[in-house]
């Protein structure tokens, strides 16, 4: 490890939040410094843990969990890149294997635990809109999504999709909340109190659900997508910044139509959730105009 790993790191975030600060998103200028952050990332981090995975013959494709702590929990690790190759082609971490999340290692054990996982045709709470799934869909839209029934639902679906806004309280973890109808709020701490015994899956397709800055909680790694997981959902997708409300859809569309095909039969959802995210980005990222901070936005924790 090189000695200034952690100096290194801690300018590389600086630069991040510097320039999402600076500059509007879909400018070159906040572009060209995200390539570089990925870049530089890229050969502190991701060169050194590819060789390591070479030589220990992990394939690649394979799943690999990421546990930041401290500055990292603020950079895009699953994004790093792009690797040098002899094609030509750029190709990101994400290319050369599935990557994953945990807030602690405690979490993705217990998310790995045997359990009552579903096969069939499973049931998915959705919070908003969603074009039709192969799957039993139950709609909480506009006034029917209140805090009361939202965590009813959540006690009664396997698989849950919020397309709402998150909000994150500085200084305050548990009062982190998704915004529903009329004002009202559904906190981290409602959340965390809730029972959810056949949870496995969220979606969360919500403003600012995963992001981390200076300022808020990264040093207990406990936001909105987080949460889910130590409420029993064994896998969650979120964002790690503001989207685009098309990204959202397109994404949506293209993450549902690959985890519930018929291609990964006997597999449980939850561990389909991974793939699944990687396939729909790489799909997001051959859009005409889809830039850099719109793919790398998406993020997945858990098992």
């Amino acid at each position: 490890m090189r000695k200034d790993f952690k100096d290194h790191a801690i300018e590389l975030r600086g630069r991040l939040l510097g320039a999402r600060k600076k500059y509007p998103l879909e400018s070159k200028q906040y572009q060209r410094a995200l390539r570089s952050v990925l870049e530089g990332l890229y050969y502190l981090v991701g060169l050194p843990v590819i060789r390591r995975l070479r030589e220990l013959r992990i394939p690649e494709q394979s799943r690999v969990w990421w546990c930041p702590t401290s500055v990292f929990c603020s950079l895009p690790l699953h994004a790093m890149g792009p690797i040098p190759s002899n094609d030509g082609i750029k190709r990101y971490f994400s290319d050369l294997y599935i990557p994953s999340y945990t807030p602690t290692l405690s979490a993705l054990i217990e998310s790995q635990k045997p359990g009552s996982e579903t096969m069939g045709q499973p049931s998915l709470l959705l919070i908003e809109v969603l074009k039709k799934l192969d799957a039993k869909v139950t709609s909480l839209i506009s006034r029917r999504a209140t805090p009361a029934a939202v965590v009813s639902g959540l006690r009664d679906h396997q698989l849950a999709h919020f397309a709402c806004h998150g909000t994150l309280e500085t200084g305050k973890p548990f009062d982190a909340s998704f915004e529903l109808y009329g004002d009202e709020h559904l906190t981290l701490l409602e959340i965390v109190r809730s029972r959810l015994p056949t949870a496995e899956f969220a979606f969360l397709s919500a403003c600012h659900t995963a992001e981390l800055t200076d300022e808020s909680i990264a040093d207990e790694s406990l936001h909105l997508t987080a949460a889910m997981q130590y409420c029993g959902f064994r896998s969650v997708v979120g964002t790690m910044w503001s989207m685009a409300d098309t990204d959202g859809r397109d994404l949506a569309e293209y993450f549902y139509g690959s985890m519930f095909s018929h291609r990964e039969l006997g597999v449980p959802y939850y561990e389909r959730s991974a793939g699944a995210l990687r396939d729909a980005v790489q799909r997001l990222r051959g859009k005409k105009g889809i830039t850099l901070e719109r793919w790398v936005n998406f993020v997945h924790y858990g098992a």
